[in-house]
């Protein structure tokens, strides 16, 4: 083993951490750096030197200069741009020497010193969180202006290993873009790096339990979902994959392993081969605190690598600051696992936050380079662990820590994952259903899976407890059947999530809260738990209990200006408004926009490695739009497929364009199935039915594109006599006020004046909501 030989330690792809000269401003103990139209680096030393070196936030420094000008005031400097001025005195930063203003229609003040008012981020670790938690930073704010403390991070030197900083000097980093969300973002992004672009199959459902599963459980437990036509893409295999009970007690606990459990997985190239032709891929849960130990299969050359006699049974002790004990333990411990089949490690939680170096996390340290030694062949790497600090967008996915089994644990989910966009951190994975403690709950179990389906990344997990259970089948048949349908819709996604897969990579994440959209809207910050899922839908789960009388569960939303349709029900919903949505265990709200294309990959195709041959797509026909597909091939993520998909509501086209880029990695012809969440022009409203849909099917050539063209502009809007009628034979109540209430829907009257009317008929609260939800929504022809 030579250090020159791996390439596991060398600096982050892309970075350039020393900044233009003509972007820096300088003191005697002072720098200011221009790195963007809102965006200042200000740094205080008190020896008068300054830092170079990339650190786990800020990997690049050489951007485009802005224009700028710097007029020097005293011993200080005030720099102006478009967006801010900045203002400093020269001295120690305090709150009369160190202010920034926005400019313009967003016009605001920031000192040095002021408490933070910062909409949040996102945290470490859900770990025994049971409901919300503080949220540590981010960078964007209502009032426009945020700092981010770089001090206390360590740094990268020039070959890419570990620094630490030197005593008596400030690094802040301030962003100052008003409301411009999006710009505030790109600039973070330019400065800390893009976020991780995942393999395609990471966007598939994921299985997970705390359980000591064998080979052969676990390939039945595999076929038992096939049987379900229930899909997978990746396969967690916990801590018991390794030596556990049969750890030597002179050894201690068998928390930390690198050596397969021979009585459990006795082939493991054959077991990991196997998922591998099931199209799965495979992860392994690590916890290596505890370094390696002499029962290990790798410990006797682990420890001539580190020096130590083998004979000596001496522990290796876990340093990732070590440089040879950070290299033996990829070449020795990890790698040799690679070759058997392992695709990518779960790195859990147990090596606390400090090492021997000051300020040096090993968190930070293990997530950093075992996304290097991922990526050491080509490719973007994957890596599978915890939330560090600003700056760990670049080492995908995120695992959020052992989730309480409780409602207030669902119910913080959605707002923690969106907000993480905040900080740039897109790929949240969150233990979907909850892992630990808790009661059994079989409406909070289905409602968890549908808030996965519409989460960044999909993993059911739980605990080492025979009756915290995660299998659709040990559930009722209402609960089993909603499970299932909501993961087999998740592989559907795939082809939709990739794209924004790519997206995000550009620094635009998968879930963003409304005020991302709406930045200059109150109402967007009201609605935490509603939330942008890509370009085309918003996502309102529901994370209470559902209604007794109404057996519909609730969510509170706020729509932006435009139409919203219904993806599931078909219900148009009108925006620009605060709206319950009402939905029973079956569904889940999630709303399409005016001109929104959904593509999904058709019901027999959730392969989630593989390009489909066959889509359907779903159009919101009220408005013209558009959307790009892009697509790629396992290995080759750098050559790309777009295809892009129109609908033209004035000549009631639909077309699909000839794919451009990398046209090779789809398949020559493709079957598209177009659906219109609205009723056909020439075509009667079915008005007794709870939803309205018609499709068309065209096949097309990949390298020349097809059309179809309607006989008119589909009727958009549900009349909803139909879906009210259906609310009140399932309700929970007296007939005699259904039938009352009844009467008043039936009446060919305006909608408002049903409304009125519905408020007078004696319906329980709930139940009224429901209906008054479905008379407010958008009926044929008003549009």
């Amino acid at each position: 083993m030579t250090e020159t030989a791996l390439p596991t330690i060398r600096p982050f792809p892309g970075a350039d951490p020393v900044a233009d000269p003509t972007a820096v401003v300088t003191g005697e103990h002072w720098r200011i750096t221009v790195l963007g139209s809102g965006t200042f680096r200000i740094e205080w030393s008190d020896d008068g030197g300054f830092e170079d070196r990339a650190s786990t936030f800020a990997i690049r420094r050489r951007l485009p200069v802005p224009a700028f000008t710097a007029e020097r005031i005293g011993s200080g400097v005030l720099v102006t741009t478009e967006r801010a001025r900045l203002r400093y005195d020269g001295g120690p930063f305090s709150p009369s020497g160190l202010v920034v203003e926005t400019t313009g229609p967003d016009a605001n003040r920031w000192r040095w010193g002021q408490e933070p008012r910062d909409l949040g981020g996102t945290g470490r670790t859900l770990d025994d969180v049971d409901g919300r938690m503080p949220l540590e930073p981010g960078i964007l704010a209502r009032d426009g202006i945020t700092a981010l403390d770089d001090s206390e991070s360590f740094l990268f030197e020039d070959d890419g290993w570990i620094g630490t900083r030197v005593p008596g000097r400030r690094d802040v980093t301030v962003f100052a873009y008003g409301r411009d969300f999006d710009a505030a973002l790109r600039s973070f992004h330019q400065v800390s790096g893009a976020p991780s672009r995942l393999p395609r199959w990471a966007l598939g459902n994921w299985w997970s339990r705390y359980h000591p599963y064998s080979d052969t459980s676990y390939l039945e437990l595999m076929d038992r979902f096939a049987g379900e036509h229930v899909p997978f893409s990746v396969a967690v295999i916990d801590m018991d994959w390794h030596r556990v009970d049969s750890v030597p007690p002179q050894f201690g606990n068998g928390w930390t392993g690198y050596s397969w459990e021979p009585t459990l997985f006795p082939d493991p190239p054959a077991f990991l081969a196997e998922l591998h032709r099931r199209g799965m891929r495979t992860t392994l849960n690590l916890h290596p605190a505890d370094g390696v130990r002499a029962f290990e299969d790798a410990y006797p050359a682990v420890a001539e690598a580190m020096g130590i006699d083998p004979e000596t049974e001496q522990p290796v002790p876990f340093d990732p600051t070590d440089r040879r004990f950070l290299q033996a333990y990829f070449e020795l411990l990890h790698r040799p696992l690679e070759e058997q089949g392992v695709d990518f490690w779960w790195i859990d939680w147990q090596q606390g936050r400090e090492t021997g170096l000051p300020g040096v996390d090993p968190l930070w340290l293990l997530n950093h380079f075992h996304l290097l030694d991922s990526a050491r062949s080509g490719g973007e790497g994957m890596t599978f662990s915890r939330y560090a600090g600003p700056g760990s967008h670049r080492y995908a996915v995120g695992f959020s820590g052992d989730a309480v089994v409780s409602w207030a644990s669902l119910a913080f989910q959605p707002e923690f994952t969106a907000t993480a966009a905040n900080i740039g951190y897109p790929w949240w994975s969150h233990d979907i259903g909850g892992h630990t403690r808790g009661v059994r709950d079989d409406e909070l179990a289905t409602r968890w899976v549908q808030f996965g389906v519409f989460s960044p990344v999909v993993r059911l997990h739980s605990a080492n407890n025979p009756f915290i259970r995660k299998e659709p089948w040990v559930f009722p048949a209402e609960a089993r059947a909603a499970m299932g349908e909501a993961l087999r819709f998740r592989h559907r996604l795939v082809p939709y999530l990739h794209t924004m897969n790519h997206r995000t990579a550009d620094g635009t994440a998968l879930v963003r809260p409304l005020y991302h959209l709406e930045p200059r809207r109150d109402e967007a910050y009201r609605v935490p738990n509603t939330y942008a899922f890509g370009s085309e839908l918003l996502v309102a789960p529901i994370v209470e209990p559902r209604d007794p009388v109404t057996l519909h569960g609730s969510a509170r939303a706020w729509l932006p200006p435009g139409t919203w349709t219904d993806v599931f029900t078909g219900t148009v919903y009108a925006g620009d408004r605060f709206v319950d949505l009402h939905r029973t265990l079956d569904t889940v709200p999630v709303l399409l926009r005016e001109g929104g294309l959904l593509p999904l990959a058709a019901e027999d195709e959730l392969d989630a490695t593989a390009n489909p041959t066959a889509f359907e797509v779903l159009v919101a026909p009220g408005a013209s739009g558009s959307f790009t597909l892009v697509e790629d091939r396992e290995g080759d993520t750098d050559r790309i497929a777009r295809t892009e998909l129109t609908w033209d509501a004035a000549l009631a086209e639909f077309r699909v364009y000839a794919t451009t880029g990398a046209a090779d990695v789809v398949p020559a012809r493709r079957d598209w199935r177009v659906t219109f969440l609205a009723a056909p022009a020439d075509g009667q409203h079915p008005s007794a039915r709870s939803e309205v849909r018609f499709s068309v099917d065209l096949s097309v050539d990949t390298a020349v594109g097809g059309a179809v063209t309607l006989t008119g502009p589909p009727v958009v809007g549900l009349d909803a006599r139909g879906a009210v009628r259906r609310v009140l034979e399932g309700a929970q109540s007296g007939n005699a006020e259904k039938a009352e209430a009844w009467e008043v829907v039936s009446k060919d009257l305006p909608r408002a004046d049903r409304i009125v009317e519905i408020g007078t008929v004696g319906l329980p609260d709930a139940l009224r909501a429901v209906v008054v939800e479905l008379l407010g929504s958008v009926h044929p022809g008003e549009h």
